[in-house]
């Protein structure tokens, strides 16, 4: 299994740290955070993928997953009125775009909170809405895009294996599949082997982190509750080749290089013994 790094937490360095880190501690690629300064979709469009391509090269760590911030950041397609929504899908288009030019795997979204009012039915018309534009326009750049549960704490529309079985089976396209942030199922006692045994290939992608298991709170690996360990030999014997990326986030802003490499060190260590 491919170990990421995520690197939201680096938003106060400078991007190139971002590839040395990863190379240094033993990485095996990087999960691309789209936010500023380093990878806001709109600047990269403007001409800032060449530079990351060229960190990319230079330093021999591929960008596998492209993670635009989004969610009231002020992106949410889930929220607000029409207007609000479609300019919400043009932004994550343009992200779509760029996970493709960046040559990463998958582009990685989520579903925000709907709002107190939203009743079910407008909540499914609303996402199958959102997310059909948002698959045709990944159908035609040839580029996959995933869509992870969050947890109740974050959102009322897709926070289980189940809600992500629904829209992948509605939407039904080879570009589009889901990711497993261990979280969510984990703070609200769903199996996370589920997500395996329920989305199948349709399941591409991890987020390993540690957690409180009372809130949506991303810890260090071994400072939580998860048993990771275990769990990870049941992932292994399932049979999941996919990447995993340790999704520290801004908790470690701080000091992002020494917490990454405490945490990959944490998480082999876990693994091997």
């Amino acid at each position: 299994m491919k170990i990421g790094m995520f690197t939201s937490g680096y938003q106060r360095n400078n991007i190139e740290d971002i590839f040395i880190d990863a190379k240094m501690f033993g990485y095996d690629y990087i999960e691309l955070w789209g936010g500023r300064p380093h990878a806001y979709a709109y600047d990269l469009k403007r001409g800032q993928i060449d530079d990351l391509l060229n960190l990319r090269d230079k330093y021999g760590i591929p960008i596998k997953v492209y993670t635009p911030e989004h969610n009231a950041y002020p992106y949410n397609y889930m929220a607000g009125n029409d207007y609000q929504r479609k300019d919400s899908i043009e932004y994550l288009k343009a992200a779509i775009e760029v996970g493709k030019a960046l040559k990463a795997d998958y582009t990685v979204i989520s579903a925000g909170h709907a709002g107190n009012e939203a009743t079910g039915k407008e909540i499914w018309e609303r996402l199958c809405k959102s997310m059909r534009e948002l698959v045709d326009y990944a159908e035609e750049k040839e580029h996959i895009l995933l869509i992870e549960a969050l947890t109740p704490y974050e959102s009322n529309v897709c926070t289980s294996a189940n809600d992500l079985c629904e829209i992948i089976e509605y939407i039904d396209s080879p570009y589009f599949g889901a990711m497993c942030d261990i979280v969510p199922p984990f703070v609200q006692s769903e199996s996370i082997m589920t997500y395996f045994k329920k989305l199948g290939e349709n399941l591409k992608h991890l987020h390993i982190i540690d957690s409180d298991g009372c809130s949506d709170t991303h810890l260090m690996p071994g400072d939580g509750k998860i048993p990771l360990k275990e769990l990870m030999e049941e992932i292994s014997s399932f049979g999941y080749k996919e990447g995993a990326t340790i999704e520290l986030v801004t908790s470690y802003i701080n000091e992002p290089s020494l917490y990454s490499k405490r945490a990959i060190d944490r998480f082999k260590k876990i693994t091997e013994q």
